[in-house]
């Protein structure tokens, strides 16, 4: 588990009446989920428990998300702003952010949006947890099993078949080719203990 308790909080500005806005995104689809005020205590509080608390400004006391209901905010990751006046944390929700069940309290005219591209973290989180545990049945345990090699041949067999596909004239079947593709080289970063996000960095220094 991250160690949140050396987040800078003294470089924080917080306003004549002790507070910092706090805009939670959910961690797995960078959706937004809602926004909220903290002080300086329910901001430590969040970061020595891991779980999101706010100040109530219509109560005017701490409070914990989910402390009644149960859908708990789970921190993982906490920013500042260029002007250190505004967090954004990124949580794993236990169930329904809005009071009223709803997943975002952003819900009114259309339901706010998720990042697509949020899956692939769900799926990275997915192929670590099944490599560590094993289960009986998976795929993914059945290939991890084999081991590296097998793995990286994996991918070589479906890269050939993507470039196949693609020669063809029906998207469909590249769509469910490159997949294949994605998915197993996913794996292949899995056990090698790497992420897309690594991958991600390489492009970004290579695109600057």
């Amino acid at each position: 588990m991250t160690d949140f308790t050396t987040f800078p909080t003294d470089t924080l500005k917080f306003d004549a009446s002790g507070l910092i806005a706090a805009i939670i995104q959910d961690d797995q689809n960078l959706r937004v989920l809602m926004l909220g005020y903290m002080n300086r205590e329910s901001l430590q509080q969040t970061l020595e428990t891991g779980k999101v608390s706010f100040y109530s400004r219509s109560r005017q006391q701490l409070w914990v998300k989910g402390e009644s209901s149960g859908n708990f905010l789970h921190l993982r990751s906490i920013r500042y702003d260029c002007d250190a006046d505004a967090l954004l944390i990124t949580a794993l929700p236990d169930g329904p952010t809005c009071h009223t069940g709803e997943t975002s309290c952003f819900f009114r005219s259309e339901p706010a949006p998720a990042n697509a591209l949020g899956f692939l973290t769900q799926l990275q989180n997915l192929l670590e947890t099944r490599k560590a545990e094993r289960p009986e049945g998976s795929y993914t345990t059945k290939m991890f099993a084999k081991g590296l090699d097998k793995i990286a041949q994996k991918v070589g067999e479906e890269a050939v078949e993507t470039v196949i596909a693609a020669k063809n004239d029906d998207e469909a079947e590249f769509i469910y080719e490159a997949s294949d593709l994605l998915f197993h080289l996913m794996l292949l970063l899995a056990q090698k203990n790497l992420r897309l996000e690594d991958l991600v960095k390489e492009l970004e220094k290579r695109h600057g």
